[in-house]
């Protein structure tokens, strides 16, 4: 696969976007530049083979895009606060 360099920055800001709003839901932060940026590529993937699993199309576009990622950003932290044992919605003590 060769990606072009327009190709590689719509993939970092898609990510970027993902996961800062995925932060903001579930932990009311976000997780630094990177952090988000891994959670958001991650959740991408997450999210575009769930959601056509189970359904659900969502069109076409980066709006398209930055949904679908966000929701499987979403998704990969809520079990990953399952997995840690999380404390609650919004609590860090």
């Amino acid at each position: 696969m060769n990606l072009s360099g327009e190709s590689l920055l719509v993939i970092l800001v898609v990510g970027i976007v993902a996961g800062w709003l995925a932060g903001q839901i579930v932990r009311g932060a976000g997780f630094g530049l990177i952090g988000d940026l891994l959670i958001g590529i991650v959740g991408a993937l997450i999210g575009s083979w769930l959601l056509p699993q189970l359904g659900i199309h969502l069109g076409a576009g980066i709006v398209r895009a930055i949904i679908n990622a966000t929701i499987g950003a979403i998704l990969l932290l809520l079990v990953i606060r399952l997995l840690r044992g999380g404390t609650g919605w919004g609590r860090r003590w």
